[in-house]
């Protein structure tokens, strides 16, 4: 909904030739060997996606929709009396259940991961099978906005298996290094996983303790690490962490376009993204 941001941040141009985070990310995908993208998103927002993204990618990949919808729940249950949005990103991609069958990743439409980030999560993702997962870790100090606090999803890693995942909200810059509450080194997500299609039996399991449990909270969020975090802790499935060769930046706050775009003419200028991005 992009309330902090003031609008659909997702289709702001951050490019030199006007192109989105989320075109670098469906670029990055497409380089990478994804042959699909499934966007969700709330049905009101349908043409302004079909005309301010999904044009530009005709021809070149696959694209399809899955519409988040406050009323989309398992039987039985029923929308509390003041909830006016959709229940989280666990939610969101339970909402895809019917449109995806195979391996797939889940990433943040504003968020830049990079091209080895795709090229790691697909190679995990080409031999995959069960209840085998994987999710992109990425340097909390490395994910920090100048212009106000974050949530991150803060893991705890032993080895390369994840072990669970904290919620942390409203991280200040300040927080983080110099004997603050985090030394920065942290491994956070970024919601940059890789599923089998596996995940929605236990999302599905998930979703419903969340809404039994909160369900008549009109403001309670079903978060998406919290689901993995949940089958992980049930010693229901595992979940690799990759390490990231790139570097994130993601758009939260207006004032972060400026850095973001910045960071992505570098990139440009050193040939790692052509100019323009689909001609």
């Amino acid at each position: 909904m992009g309330s902090r941001y003031g609008g659909l941040k997702q289709i702001d141009p951050v490019g030199p030739s006007g192109e989105t985070v989320l075109d670098y990310a469906v670029f990055d995908a497409m380089r990478a060997g994804f042959g699909r993208v499934l966007f969700v998103i709330r049905r009101e927002f349908m043409s302004e996606f079909r005309a301010g993204v999904t044009a530009k990618y005709a021809g070149r990949i696959e694209v399809d929709f899955a519409f988040q919808s406050v009323d989309d729940l398992p039987a039985g249950s029923t929308v509390p009396p003041g909830r006016d949005k959709p229940w989280g990103t666990g939610h969101a991609v339970w909402c895809a259940r019917n449109a995806v069958k195979g391996s797939f990743a889940v990433i943040n439409a504003d968020d830049f991961y990079g091209t080895a980030s795709f090229k790691s999560l697909a190679s995990f993702l080409a031999s995959a099978k069960g209840p085998q997962f994987a999710m992109v870790g990425f340097r909390l100090a490395n994910t920090l906005s100048e212009n106000g606090t974050v949530s991150r999803g803060v893991c705890a890693v032993a080895g390369r298996r994840l072990v669970s995942i904290t919620e942390e909200r409203s991280i200040a810059p300040a927080e983080v290094g110099n004997g603050g509450r985090f030394t920065g080194d942290e491994v956070v997500s970024m919601n940059f996983w890789g599923f089998t299609p596996d995940f929605f039996k236990g999302l599905d399991a998930g979703l419903r303790r969340f809404l039994a449990a909160s369900g008549s909270d009109p403001k309670a969020e079903f978060y998406l690490p919290a689901a993995v975090s949940a089958l992980v802790s049930a010693g229901t499935a595992t979940v690799d962490v990759l390490a990231s060769g790139d570097s994130w930046f993601g758009i939260t706050y207006k004032e972060d376009r400026q850095h973001v775009a910045a960071a992505i003419a570098a990139l440009v200028s050193r040939g790692v993204y052509p100019a323009p991005l689909f001609p």
